[in-house]
């Protein structure tokens, strides 16, 4: 008999497990601004249907539900503080209304994250850039967001840079 415990996800798929949880945070709060979905609602239906499914043969990323709660329920919270510096960190023709609805839900994602979260916020900048490069993968968003993000990081942590 072996006295070795199961082992859990290795480092790598925690990390994994981390970047899936904001991809698919900033696709709930998404679909949350454009239907009338709560957050309770839109939150069970991600973990429940999203998180590690399969559609048309291709499987989803298994997300950290831990992390995926605490980025949902800390972007609804802080909503208001995180729109404020994102209007601050973007140049004054382009308020956060303005803003294509998916940078808007990134944007509140990575707030909650740089406001609340325990990533360095180099490492928050880094995630947030890749789902970016996922939803605009030929565009020049992921540099803006690069941008918008290292302003609010700077503005939400100035002790880490």
């Amino acid at each position: 008999m072996s006295d070795k415990k199961p082992k859990g996800p290795s480092r790598d798929e925690k990390r994994q497990m981390r970047s899936a949880a904001r991809l698919y945070a900033v696709q709930a709060l998404f679909q949350m601004e454009h239907s009338n979905q709560s957050l309770d609602e839109v939150r069970v239906e991600f973990e429940t249907h999203r998180f590690g499914a399969t559609y048309e043969g291709n499987e989803l990323a298994e997300g950290d539900p831990t992390l995926f709660r605490k980025t949902l329920e800390d972007a609804v919270g802080r909503q208001g503080a995180i729109d404020q510096m994102t209007d601050r960190a973007l140049v004054a023709k382009w308020p956060l209304h303005r803003i294509d609805p998916t940078l808007r839900a990134l944007f509140r994602a990575a707030g909650a994250e740089l406001l609340e979260g325990n990533a360095p916020p180099k490492v928050v900048i880094t995630e947030f850039v890749d789902v970016a490069r996922a939803f605009f993968p030929e565009g020049k968003e992921p540099s803006f967001v690069n941008a918008v993000l290292d302003h609010m990081a700077r503005e939400a942590k100035p002790e880490a840079f």
